[in-house]
């Protein structure tokens, strides 16, 4: 394991029916391509020995014989590189023959694991041939073709690679509705790996999928999934050489279907990742506790004594995992649009109930031309309608400043104006300068006075007006601002219900922008919306150009969106330190961003993330939208005084 990864194969190898030795030299092939990229442990599917449909062949000697024998020949002949290999055979037992996987490395024999559940449906009646694995079988011991090798065997089995616990099922063992690898991930197991030879019919495909995920997600760990493929019996039915991995709920590789030779899939598996979760997630350790059957069981330890792996803090581009630069934000057009309607749905429908529960005749918004504020006036605006109530008693509120330019203070009426709101202008100019005179400030120093001084007077405007009007104040400020502190504490930092609070500034871009493509028949508001989108980000507190074009852009003071979101994302989601942090960074932004732009925008981060938690320590309330927020009734609790130090330390 380096920094934390674990990298796995999924292996489908040809199958040579009945053919043990050809299978043997198949596997060995795939097992030294898998040693080239790395991996610590690779998995071939179920009876990837002989076959899985050698049907009644199973029950002659002469082919149970074989496979031992070449599980013996493979043990020996394995590339030493590698960690360890699982491959599948028919096991005798005493009386009984079980469909079993064995765990091989370095001329050694680690385990073997029988199958749990057996099939016994016409197409795969595997009762015919096997036993399923009893109880019985736990806490056995075996000695192999008579040879002085005494194995473990049985379903009650951890093996321990480079301190990291990964379990084994077998097929059908996932289809069970309590499937093995429950009780496995319960007892320690941080990934799982599958043997199968599942056929392929219509809808299949999407459906194991699906199921992958999903045990990964309940099990909080990471499931390996190797199927049988070409070469296998065509009587009745087809195999496709299924190769999957998945860590948590996400697809991380899979491998091209259809392919006659040899397939594999490589992934680079966040071990601490999982184990941060299941430590934050207590349900995880209760059902722990309330399960018994976790309990008891062996580990057996593999030795790893191979070549160094790359170091990824050193070559970012030798991570084999996708890193999407932009986590909060769904890369497919179909899924970006669901997820932004799913969002609003979620702000309109926590607006409506705060409204309706504080009784309010209005709602007073400050309107700048920005993003921010024009997606919380498209919430207010759907919840308005959906609560049947006047859209006229929306009070918009423009408040032009010394650095408001002529383009967003246009927008700002043109979409009130097209919305049906109530407009309202009021210069903080005068009241500003007043102030500057009253505390001795020189409107020629644009310092932090100078700027906070104009924040605070317009959030003094909107409270006096919502006070007038029997009303409250919409907070407009988002998920990111959130995170740097980019906010002026009582100022814009202050409402009575933060309605974009969840919402990441990446994700606000789509949201507006989803909003202007549902409005085509509303070109008059489309187009305002639009130009919203293409407007750059900024508080809009310093003068102007002598052009009337923006001077103070946000991402030149604080660093781009795209990267905070990104850092933002894994601090919350994972409670990644800076080092892992950069690792992902490097991998998603390779060709965008150089190291010291990456290193110079986390340090920026970490310092105002640390500093600022002031300002989230006594939050408005607003809705939790996705999987982080900042609510400090909520996701994340943290002491105002922490210190930085450590993760400023490289």
């Amino acid at each position: 394991m380096q920094n934390g990864f674990m990298r796995v194969a999924a292996c489908s190898p040809s199958v040579h029916l009945a053919d043990t030795a050809a299978n043997v030299t198949e596997i060995l092939d795939l097992s030294r391509r898998a040693a080239d990229q790395g991996a610590e442990v690779a998995v071939f599917p179920e009876m990837s020995l002989t076959g899985y449909t050698c049907a009644d062949l199973f029950h002659n000697r002469r082919l149970t014989d074989d496979a031992l024998a070449g599980l013996l020949r493979l043990a020996d002949e394995l590339d030493p590189r590698l960690g360890a290999a699982i491959v599948g055979l028919p096991l005798r037992l005493a009386d009984a023959l079980y469909n079993c996987a064995a765990v091989v490395a370095r001329g050694h024999i680690y385990g073997i694991v029988p199958k749990t559940y057996l099939p016994d449906y016409n197409e795969f009646y595997e009762k015919r041939w096997f036993a399923a694995a009893p109880a019985a079988v736990d806490a056995v011991e075996m000695t192999v073709c008579g040879a002085a090798r005494t194995v473990p065997v049985g379903t009650d089995l951890l093996f321990d690679i480079d301190d990291v616990p990964f379990a084994i099922e077998l097929c059908e063992d996932l289809w069970a509705p309590v499937p093995p690898s429950c009780r496995h991930t319960l007892a320690g197991a941080r990934v799982v790996f599958n043997l199968s030879a599942s056929d392929d019919v219509i809808g299949k495909y999407d459906y194991l999928l699906s199921l992958i995920s999903q045990q990964s997600a309940r099990c909080l760990s990471a499931y390996v999934y190797a199927s049988a493929g070409y070469g296998e019996s065509t009587t009745d039915l087809v195999f496709d050489g299924k190769t999957i991995i998945a860590e948590n709920g996400r697809i991380l590789q899979r491998n091209t279907r259809w392919n006659r030779g040899n397939q594999m899939a490589v992934a680079d598996i966040d071990i601490e990742a999982i184990e941060r979760d299941r430590m934050h997630l207590r349900t995880f350790d209760d059902c722990r506790r309330n399960n018994p059957a976790a309990a008891g069981y062996r580990t057996v330890k593999v030795n790893l004594t191979r070549t160094p792996e790359p170091d990824f803090a050193a070559e970012p581009g030798a991570l084999l995992r996708h890193v999407d630069p932009m986590p909060f934000v769904p890369g497919d057009t179909d899924r970006l649009t669901e997820r932004c309607e799913e969002i609003v749905h979620i702000q309109t429908t926590g607006l409506s109930r705060r409204l309706q529960a504080a009784r309010c005749r209005s709602l007073v918004i400050g309107i700048s031309g920005g993003l921010d504020s024009t997606l919380a006036l498209l919430v207010a605006a759907r919840a308005f309608d959906e609560s049947g109530m006047d859209r006229r008693d929306i009070i918009g509120v423009t408040m032009p400043g010394f650095g408001t330019t002529g383009r967003t203070h246009t927008n700002s009426l043109r979409l009130m104006q097209a919305l049906g709101v109530t407009m309202r202008e009021i210069s903080i100019v005068p009241a500003v300068q007043q102030h500057f005179a009253d505390i001795g400030h020189d409107p020629a120093v644009h310092d932090v006075t100078y700027e906070n001084s104009q924040a605070r007077q317009r959030t003094l405007l909107l409270m006096d007006i919502a006070n007038q009007t029997g009303g409250m104040v919409l907070g407009t400020g988002d998920l990111s601002e959130l995170a740097l502190g980019w906010a002026t504490y009582n100022g814009d930092h202050m409402s009575m219900y933060g309605v974009n609070a969840g919402v990441p500034k990446t994700l606000v871009r789509h949201l507006v922008r989803y909003f202007a493509l549902s409005m085509a028949d509303r070109p008059e508001v489309a187009e305002v919306l639009l130009d919203i989108v293409d407007t750059p980000i900024s508080p809009e507190l310093i003068p102007a150009d002598k052009d009337d074009n923006i001077t103070q852009k946000t991402e030149d003071i604080v660093g781009p969106y795209e990267l905070h979101d990104f850092f933002l994302y894994y601090t919350l989601r994972y409670g990644y330190g800076p080092d892992r942090i950069l690792l992902r960074a490097r991998k998603a932004f390779a060709g965008r961003y150089d190291d010291a732009t990456i290193t110079r925008w986390l340090d920026t981060f970490m310092r105002r993330f640390f500093a600022q938690q002031f300002k989230r320590s006594c939050l408005p309330d607003g809705p939790k939208v996705g999987s982080v927020t900042l609510s400090p009734r909520g996701d994340w609790r943290m002491p105002s005084d922490a210190a930085s130090t450590a993760w400023l330390r490289r």
